[in-house]
């Protein structure tokens, strides 16, 4: 009998492209502001008002019931990957129009993270007294110090990018590191997951 390997509990992927548009480079460069930031924030504004509602109602219900909603889970799901594909297109990571939408599909970028089946209350309890001392602390200096060095890959790549069309592969691989490293942050002080974040963005 053949064996299958189980799906993994979390992926996080920005594809790296063959080839990069030197024309959205500088569309995105100049004017992504006015023709992705701002509409995107204007959208998902409010659903982050609603995202931190449902958060509310979810930690009491992890707190009584050790469950975390699959409804709501795919909610705060589904406006994280939102995010990601404005952020991949605002950081010159993936060319394309980030699409609008809950449900939106996007080929270049992916973000899942299976729903648990059960979580522990006093793990939610920890992160929610001392998740600054033991998971923003210690991840977020590190972040800072990646954060740096992306924000000159980032840089360097632009104008690589802007000669050559191609984005150099290593560079690519780093942000996209530092970005997974930081999601799997955010997702574990959202109680989306009870699995504390390595410290590796691999």
């Amino acid at each position: 009998m053949e064996e299958t390997n189980p799906a993994p509990e979390f992926v996080f992927e920005i594809q790296h492209q063959e080839q990069y548009s030197r024309g959205q480079l500088l569309l995105r460069s100049f004017f992504g502001w006015l023709y992705i930031a701002i509409p995107h924030a204007f959208v998902l504004f409010f659903m982050q008002i609603a995202a931190g509602i449902l958060q509310f109602l979810a930690w009491w219900i992890v707190l009584f019931t050790a469950q975390y909603p699959k409804s709501f889970f795919d909610f705060q799901m589904a406006l994280q990957r939102w995010g990601l594909r404005v952020s991949a297109r605002l950081l010159h990571l993936s060319d394309g129009y980030p699409a609008f939408g809950l449900n939106a599909e996007d080929s270049n970028v992916t973000l899942t993270l299976v729903h648990p089946q059960q979580l522990s209350r006093l793990t939610l309890l920890l992160r929610t007294f001392f998740g600054l001392f033991y998971v923003i602390l210690p991840h977020g200096i590190v972040l800072f110090l990646r954060m740096i060095l992306v924000y000159i890959y980032i840089i360097l790549a632009w104008l690589i990018v802007l000669f050559t069309g191609k984005y150099p592969k290593g560079m690519h691989e780093f942000i996209v590191d530092t970005l997974r490293w930081s999601t799997r942050v955010g997702l574990y002080m959202l109680f989306l997951t009870d699995k504390y974040p390595p410290f590796s963005g691999k």
